[in-house]
């Protein structure tokens, strides 16, 4: 099962979102990539998911153009930005979805106002994308 997440800086919530669904199964294949990806992942990004027991901070952003020609049982996109410009891919994709989080990286306030922000937004895609694992994905899987 080969799943890619999108996002528009593949900084944080596609990378929780690829954190998330590895440690429910660590047989999926799953990538994450932006369509403007940042130049790290982001360190709150890093720190709330490794609160959650999930290591992310050897992720690196990756440009979405590197998987355009693959084929993908999932492509899923975690932010509206990349919905709307989300490329044409060449590859087969059999299902193609949206599940949209607020960017915790556009939280502003005190360090643990951002933090908070951040736990929040990783703690809806647990929930959303355990859902869609236990739902859809595990099924589809056997």
């Amino acid at each position: 099962m080969k799943i890619l997440i999108l996002c528009t800086g593949n900084s944080a919530r596609s990378q929780m979102a690829q954190g998330f669904l590895q440690s429910f199964d660590p047989n999926l294949e799953v990538r994450s990539a932006g369509t403007e990806p940042a130049s790290q992942v982001n360190p709150n990004a890093v720190e709330a998911m490794k609160e959650a027991g999930i290591e992310i901070s050897d992720h690196t952003p990756t440009l979405v153009d590197q998987y355009l020609d693959d084929q993908w049982d999932y492509v899923i996109t975690v932010c509206d930005h990349a919905n709307e410009t989300c490329p044409a891919f060449l590859g087969q994709v059999t299902h193609r979805l949206h599940m949209g989080f607020e960017d915790p990286a556009a939280a502003t306030g005190t360090e643990e106002e951002i933090l908070h922000k951040f736990r929040e937004v990783r703690n809806q895609i647990e929930q959303e994308f355990k859902q869609l694992y236990e739902r859809t994905i595990k099924q589809d899987d056997h």
